[in-house]
């Protein structure tokens, strides 16, 4: 099982679609230069569990954002609106493992999903762990970690039990720490996350057509002024720049992959003006399209 950068894409309903994994072992390990390719807003209904390798990053999952350095961790439970941002100007490569829950839970009816499953995907189990070394169990929990992605990257004989077996002790740890007393989100708060999800939806859809606030608005029935709300307090950006943002990192990608023209990726990303995409590719990624395509032949 090869280790891989994670491209994510979305489905209609915003979920990403890459496969992590096979129908018969649902996981898969992956290391990303997060500078190369950062990590959009995304959800999916597997778990997630990584290890920052080299600098700092910003870990968002709904409302709540942890920074964490080289050797600390996290996880994120199924279905949580996330991302991964570098903090900082350096280097950031990050380790991770994408698994389903059955891979260690089996069924709905088994006493593993039960004891082990079922506690990290109830309504009122945090969306994100941080595990940067302020409990003496996280050390534990990142080794397993570090175990499941090295099984995976080297394959040794038996690299599924142990993947499956490191997996299973994390998903052990996480449960018997969960902290007590957590409160289910509030409407609100689903209601906002569920709004979120349909707009980044439509963005990720309709990214090359000539959209704006208005239109990203109505895709979930809301106002300009309560799109923007949302988009501020969930993700932090308004929907205008996200959409940049997004446009620019789809452009960086088929730069990177295809020999089409730059003009012709502007165009396809929704920059009809060449000039005009130079310059906001300039702005974000600092270079232009064609040092950034240099660059990314040179690696």
């Amino acid at each position: 099982m090869a280790i891989s950068p994670c491209a994510s894409k979305a489905d209609p309903k915003g979920r990403e679609l890459v496969s992590h994994g096979t129908a018969l072992f649902p996981a898969a390990c992956y290391h990303d230069d997060l500078l190369q390719n950062p990590v959009p807003w995304h959800w999916h209904t597997e778990l997630e569990a990584g290890v920052v390798a080299e600098g700092r990053a910003v870990i968002a999952a709904g409302a709540e954002r942890f920074t964490l350095g080289p050797g600390q961790g996290f996880f994120i439970t199924s279905g949580a609106l996330h991302t991964v941002l570098v903090d900082g100007a350096g280097p950031c490569r990050l380790h991770s493992a994408v698994f389903h829950p059955r891979l260690v839970g089996g069924g709905a009816d088994s006493v593993f999903w039960q004891n082990y499953i079922q506690p990290l995907l109830a309504e009122d189990a945090p969306q994100c762990v941080a595990l940067d070394g302020g409990a003496p169990w996280h050390g534990e929990a990142l080794r397993a970690i570090e175990t499941a992605w090295d099984a995976c990257a080297e394959e040794p004989p038996g690299y599924d039990l142990r993947m499956r077996e490191a997996l299973s002790q994390l998903a052990f740890l996480l449960c018997r720490h969960r902290p007590a007393g957590g409160k289910p989100l509030p409407a609100k708060a689903l209601r906002d996350e569920a709004r979120m999800k349909q707009m980044l939806r439509f963005i990720q859809a309709h990214y090359g057509e000539e959209i704006g606030a208005a239109a990203i608005a109505e895709s979930a029935a809301v106002s300009e002024s309560e799109c923007l709300r949302c988009f501020r307090s969930t993700i932090g950006v308004p929907p205008t720049q996200y959409l940049k943002q997004f446009r620019i990192q789809r452009a960086a990608e088929l730069l990177a992959s295809t020999a089409q023209s730059a003009a012709e990726i502007g165009a396809r990303c929704g920059f009809p003006d060449a000039s005009y995409f130079a310059k906001s590719f300039r702005q974000l990624k600092g270079r232009t399209p064609s040092e950034y395509r240099r660059e990314h032949a040179a690696d």
